[in-house]
């Protein structure tokens, strides 16, 4: 009888384990929180297929919505029988859980952090024909003029509480200008509306941005990290021009906070391998991304200190969730 219940005990607390476990013999889904075609999701690709020879087969599903969280939430919500993980962003697991708004997801507490892709600026940009009218060939440049003149430039942004809104209420806070921020309905958006002449400037995604630069449709005045990107060498930082700048775009793997830590190890392997490959580094430097090697533990400890930063940076420019 004993035996017999200490066999019935040793099978609940397997089969209790088993529930919070995800299937890691079925097919990964990568499930991208944004629309096809961006920086985050051709990464994904490039990672899913540099991955498949370790962990199978690996499929990339787009779930757009909510400013990202709409995918998020699937794998903070996953069930057990679900082999699921998401490229979160700067966005989801940093800004939106400071803006006030109540969020379906902890942060802490729904995921494991499992690699960090990729750390990178956005760009200020402005079209050349406005930098040729104006005379700004720089962030100093386009700080003068609008101290000079202001109220009378106007920059896009993508939204409430995205990263280029964030860049532009920093530089705005930091330099102390007078200066409309237009909002749009994603990056797109704003960069269609600059090359309109609808605003001025756009603290633009880096991706997106190079062939616009490299075509000369728009001039680079400076980049949001204290370091200068590989893409674009001899454009400054914005710290260059206006001290104690630094905002960044950054996005990684994460897991269901379930994931048992062999499994999160495993993943964490294949997809940084995938990371480091040569010929994917290539196609990540096209985009303008270093490719980073943050893994596991590591990772977990940079979302808590970007998390402590976004709320600082949010408090400090006063922005509120919409």
């Amino acid at each position: 009888m004993v035996k017999r219940l200490l066999l019935l005990a040793a099978w609940l607390c397997g089969s209790s384990f088993a529930a919070f476990a995800q299937n890691v013999g079925q097919p990964l889904s990568f499930v991208v929180p944004y629309p096809a075609g961006g920086p985050l999701d051709t990464s994904a690709h490039l990672l899913a297929k540099g991955a498949q020879q370790s962990l199978g087969s690996i499929t990339v599903t787009n779930k757009p919505g909510a400013g990202g969280t709409k995918g998020v939430e699937l794998i903070a919500k996953a069930k057990p029988q679900e082999n699921l993980v998401v490229m979160g962003a700067v966005a989801t697991h940093a800004v939106l859980p400071n803006m006030g708004a109540p969020l379906s997801y902890d942060v802490y507490k729904d995921f494991k952090p499992l690699i960090l892709v990729a750390r990178v600026p956005n760009v200020l940009v402005i079209t050349k024909a406005r930098a040729e009218e104006l005379k700004i060939q720089s962030t100093s440049d386009l700080v003068g003029y609008i101290k000079t003149n202001p109220n009378q430039l106007k920059m896009g942004s993508a939204g409430n509480g995205s990263i280029g809104h964030i860049s532009a209420e920093m530089l705005k806070s930091l330099a102390n200008l007078r200066l409309p921020n237009v909002q749009f309905e994603g990056a797109s958006a704003a960069q269609k509306a600059l090359l309109k002449g609808d605003v001025d400037m756009v603290f633009d995604n880096l991706a997106s941005a190079l062939p616009l630069i490299a075509s000369g449709e728009l001039v680079a005045l400076s980049v949001t990290t204290p370091a200068r990107n590989v893409a674009l060498p001899n454009v400054p930082s914005v710290n260059e021009a206006v001290p104690g700048f630094d905002v960044a775009t950054w996005f990684g793997v994460f897991a269901p906070a379930s994931l048992p830590d062999k499994d999160a190890q495993k993943y964490a392997t294949a997809l940084q391998a995938a990371l480091s490959a040569p010929a994917n580094r290539d196609q990540f430097r096209k985009m303008g991304i270093a490719p980073e090697d943050m893994r596991l533990q590591e990772f977990a400890e940079f979302v808590k200190r970007e998390n402590r930063k976004f709320q600082f940076l949010i408090n400090a420019t006063k922005i509120k969730a919409g």
